[in-house]
């Protein structure tokens, strides 16, 4: 049984072995029509995508992004959080544990209720579910229109992205898929608990070869026609893509739970012996090694020259990737199950434990940049795509959430009064543009005001560019808060209004001061509101 400390795989569980998948993945090998590069739905991935755990780059690297960055991820903000119900059949720590992949506006994650979901990036909105028959734990992987991904009902399923159909399953003889799948070439890898590495035929699921590793939960890199997998036999294992032929394997102190990473012909890797190591990509032989002082259960990321790390004891590592030396070292103060992801000169961690947050860190020098905390589990690693970071978080026994952060959305809010000039026995009319200034979707906008002090409330209109949205008023000539949200996501450039007409009751002399502020409907304490006040003499 396996430590469920692990950033892929942290919690054992039962198997339920269901034939039935496999008569399935029979009979749509005969049936389902796949384009001949094996694309069934959507247009090719953006290079900004972040498709499966370890990237297609095998490096936990996103090059791509250049909207998010040093200078600017301190004003992340909470774009939308969304919630997946948690199934009392599961047995474990929490709900949520996959790392999600992003891919064409696409989020996609398993979840410990049996199911694989799919979100919309700007919204978090449910496009669709696949239900499995056991919980989902490890992360997908998204090629060519399809999604690939594990349960623990001992299959690997391979869904269409666009509608979530079942396109074929393979079943692993009821053994846990405890790895994520990994897509190169047009072949899937995965391995499962029983100690099999398989590649499969993308397009079909058919088995191309299987070879004997013992029991793992390392998920495979593919590089230059070669498949880089730890085991828990305490080796780096070095394979064939093509055959399956062992062509190396090193051994280190302890089992190899960590997935490795390859960058520039060396193999990254981190062992539950306290040690991350570098290996020769083509040999196995070390090149170096760094004790990092506890179990390192995280993935390596590489970019620009430093291998980023965490253990578990919680401290974050940017290493020289040439030596090894220490560059630097951050304490989060939690323990580290995750891997670190890398964008634009900034490297996001998970901490979890005493410490449940989500890190942005300086990649040149280990310095905070920004940090959210949250409550549950965090045992998913952060994904970096199109300017936007993602993550799940579980909470048993009440779900998981999955969230998302950008610095895309700037809220504008005024407050424009109609006339400017009163009596007593007037009405005013108070008019609120919130304006969405920047260049991605505000969503869940939401604008507080009161009836000014020395008025009464007489009605309320909404108008937008789309989607109106509800408010809560006090009662016709009467007093109080007033709470308005908008139903709909907010594009750049555009513009939601909320009028509100109050009348007059103070007499001449009298000072009414408005005030209003929109924001984003979280309790998100990172989220600067906007406010703005005016105020007018009663005449």
């Amino acid at each position: 049984m396996k430590s469920f400390l692990s950033s892929r795989k942290q919690t054992a569980s039962f198997g339920i072995a269901n034939p039935m998948h496999t008569l399935v993945a029979l009979l749509l090998m005969l049936s389902v029509v796949v384009p001949a590069n094996g694309q069934t739905s959507g247009t090719a991935p953006s290079p900004a995508d972040w498709t499966q755990f370890h990237r297609d780059n095998m490096q936990r690297w996103n090059p791509y992004v250049t909207v998010l960055g040093v200078n600017n991820v301190g004003d992340l903000q909470l774009k939308w959080r969304n919630s997946v119900a948690f199934n009392a059949l599961s047995v474990g720590y929490t709900g949520l544990i996959s790392s999600p992949a992003v891919v064409n506006g696409v989020v996609y994650f398993g979840s410990n209720d049996f199911n694989v979901y799919a979100l919309n990036a700007s919204t978090g909105a449910k496009l669709w579910s696949y239900t499995t028959g056991n919980v989902v734990e490890t992360s997908p992987a998204v090629a060519d229109g399809v999604v690939y991904i594990g349960s623990d009902d001992g299959n690997l399923y391979a869904l269409n992205a666009s509608m979530g159909s079942l396109l074929w399953s393979f079943f692993s003889e009821g053994e846990l898929m405890e790895s994520s799948a990994s897509v190169a070439n047009g072949v899937v890898y995965v391995s499962i608990s029983g100690g099999v590495l398989y590649a499969l035929n993308a397009r079909t699921g058919a088995i191309l070869w299987e070879d004997y590793i013992e029991d793992t939960i390392s998920s495979p890199a593919v590089v230059s026609g070669v498949v880089y997998i730890g085991s828990a036999d305490d080796n780096v294992y070095a394979l064939n893509a093509s055959t399956g032929a062992k062509l190396w394997s090193y051994t280190t102190g302890g089992e190899v739970d960590s997935s490795p990473a390859v960058a520039n012909g060396v193999v990254y890797v981190g062992s539950n012996d306290g040690n991350v190591y570098a290996l020769n990509a083509n040999t196995g032989a070390k090149l170096w090694s760094f004790a990092a002082g506890a179990t390192v259960l995280s993935s390596p990321a590489v970019a620009n020259g430093v291998v980023y790390v965490s253990s578990y004891e919680g401290n974050v590592y940017g290493l020289n990737a040439n030596s090894g030396a220490k560059l630097w070292s951050y304490v989060t103060g939690g323990y580290l199950n995750s891997s670190p992801a890398v964008a634009n000169g900034v490297v996001y961690v998970s901490s979890d434990y005493a410490n449940v947050s989500v890190y942005a860190l300086n990649a040149g020098t280990g310095a905070k940049l920004w940090s959210y905390a949250t409550k549950g589990y965090l045992y998913s690693s952060p994904t970096v795509a199109n300017g936007a970071v993602y993550f799940n978080v579980g909470d048993y026994p009440s779900g998981g959430y999955t969230y998302a952060f950008s610095v895309g959305a700037d809220l504008f809010l005024r407050i424009r009064p109609t006339p400017t000039t009163v009596h007593q026995g007037d009405l005013i009319t108070y008019a609120f543009p919130v304006w969405n200034l920047g260049p991605g979707n505000a969503v869940q906008e939401v604008l507080k005001t009161q009836v000014p002090e020395g008025t009464t409330f007489d009605y309320i209109r909404i108008s937008g560019t789309k989607g109106l949205g509800t408010c809560t008023t006090p009662p016709y000539e009467g007093s109080g808060e007033i709470v308005c949200h908008e139903n709909s996501a907010m594009a750049p450039n555009t513009t939601w209004t909320v009028r509100v007409v109050v009348k007059v009751t103070a007499p001449a002399g009298t000072v009414i001061t408005e005030s209003a502020t929109a924001t984003e409907d979280t309790t998100d304490p990172n989220l600067a509101n906007n406010t703005a006040t005016v105020s007018m003499t009663v005449q």
